[in-house]
């Protein structure tokens, strides 16, 4: 069976099916190729089942302090086994909901394993046998996996498996009662923030000199404070330098900062040190360049062959859900502008503009540049910083832990970057990512009426901070 197409997206991860449907509204002819779920890795194994789980530890955890607010809660347990369901259920209903999308969007979905045959034709594996499929364009939305540790690969799939990859910790056999988390990333950071929560005794190892080294040093050093005050062990500028795993647990040789290596006995351990782009297999060499694997693109989302574009995991990061879509919708549009569309006008990617989440306890969140970057870049900077300590919202809440940081180029007043630690605070960046894609000043945001009494307050009192106006503190 063959076909031809427009437009043919191959993987349907929140990059694919975006662009899959942004080229179906633009009136072209489109299909997309998925080998395993609809909505890929984020929707059914990543960014929206960790959030049902990280919930549901929420929720626990409130329950076991009601007495800071009052109530009273007695005998109250976590049942894994049921958190688990609840997760898969809501990715399993927002998988039927893309299925729903791709019909709304008339766009037709070929399941099976694709791999390119050239520039503008694949081949579909599957549920058809050997499908043979054209196309004026195709968008390789491959995405990523978790990467392996070379001296001790994922096992998490075998019964009684100990090394798991976040999919594996995702639906867990059992409550791991010591648990190793290798790499304090988003991923490592929110299952240690999770297992935590429920009962687990957690070791976060980071080969770096800080947790959560993308963000902001002074982010990370709250962070890593609070983790510790919550009980978990964190050991910095560490590496683990080999793993023997057992019937019943695994030991981890550990060098700690000062080079001393010593053994520790856990009972399972997390491997988040990173993701491998999805790009073998799929036919794309000598079609593109790669680089450690992952695509070379344009801001718009170009490779170097014609007709041939790729977007999200399988391209250089961040590696967010977010960015993939929103290369999602530009790739598209710029695909309709070559195919003689007049009314669409594509913008680059400014990856500078794209906010990060981390959904730990406390949250972070961030965008644009830190402070170092930013003098490193060359900015002459003024910098605020408002603690959640001041805040009547953060403190009726019980929730007065953490601060917003906002960074300004002094000469001009532009808004740098924004670095939060608390609650909610995944929330609240994006009024200050709508303010760098609008290029506001200080001016415009010490303008800004916030409402009373709310989080949000805080961010006009960081940059009134900045400029030493604070009002509260």
């Amino acid at each position: 069976m063959s076909a031809s197409y427009d437009v043919i997206v191959l993987g349907s991860g929140p990059g694919g099916y975006v662009a899959a449907i942004r080229c179906a509204q633009l009136g072209l002819k489109t299909a997309i190729v998925e080998r395993e779920n609809l909505g890929g890795i984020c929707l059914n194994w990543g960014c929206i089942p960790t959030k049902a789980l990280l919930r549901s530890a929420e929720i626990f955890h409130y329950m076991q302090h009601a007495g800071d607010y009052g109530l009273v809660a007695k005998g109250i347990e976590a049942d894994l086994a049921a958190i688990v369901k609840r997760s898969r259920g809501v990715a399993k209903q927002l998988n039927q909901g893309i299925g729903h999308l791709m019909k709304k969007n008339k766009i037709t979905v070929h399941m099976g394993e694709g791999k390119l045959t050239g520039a503008n034709s694949l081949t579909v594996t599957g549920e058809k046998g050997e499908e043979a499929l054209t196309a004026k364009h195709i968008i390789v939305a491959t995405g990523a996996r978790a990467r392996d540790l070379p001296f001790a690969p994922a096992d998490g799939h075998k019964t009684g498996g100990r090394v798991w990859t976040y999919r594996h910790a995702m639906t867990p056999a059992e409550l791991p009662a010591k648990l190793l988390i290798i790499g304090s990333g988003a991923i490592g950071i929110e299952f240690a923030s999770f297992y935590n929560d429920i009962g687990s005794e957690v070791t976060v190892v980071e080969m770096l000199d800080r947790v959560v080294p993308v963000e902001d040093a002074d982010v990370s050093t709250f962070l890593e404070k609070s983790l510790k005050k919550q009980g978990i062990t964190i050991m910095t500028g560490a590496g683990v330098e080999g793993i023997k795993v057992g019937e019943k647990s695994i030991t981890a040789t550990i060098k700690d900062k000062s080079g001393k290596s010593a053994s520790h006995d856990f009972t399972h351990v997390i491997v988040a040190i990173g993701i491998v782009p999805n790009t073998e297999n799929i036919g794309i060499d000598g079609l593109a360049e790669l680089d450690r694997g992952f695509i070379q693109i344009d801001p718009y989302g170009r490779t170097k062959t014609k007709g041939l574009w790729a977007i999200g995991d399988c391209t250089p990061g961040p590696w967010l859900a977010h960015k993939a879509s929103h290369e999602g919708v530009t790739c598209a549009e710029a695909i309709a502008q070559e195919l003689g569309n007049t009314d669409v006008h594509p913008h680059p990617l400014d990856r500078n503009a794209i906010p990060g989440c981390t959904y730990c306890h406390p949250q972070i969140a961030s965008v644009g540049l830190t402070e170092a970057k930013a003098k490193e870049a060359g900015y002459d900077i003024k910098v605020g910083n408002f603690p959640f300590i001041g805040n009547g919202k953060a403190i009726a809440l019980g929730e007065a832990e953490g601060f917003i940081k906002t960074v300004f180029d002094a000469k001009t007043g532009e808004l740098l970057g924004a670095h939060m630690i608390g609650a909610e605070v995944t929330e609240l960046i994006q009024g200050y990512t709508v303010g760098k894609v609008l290029e506001t000043t200080e001016a415009e945001l010490m303008q800004t009426v916030f409402p009373h009494p709310t989080l949000s307050e805080m961010m006009h009192e960081s940059v009134l901070g900045a400029y030493g106006r604070a009002l509260h503190i």
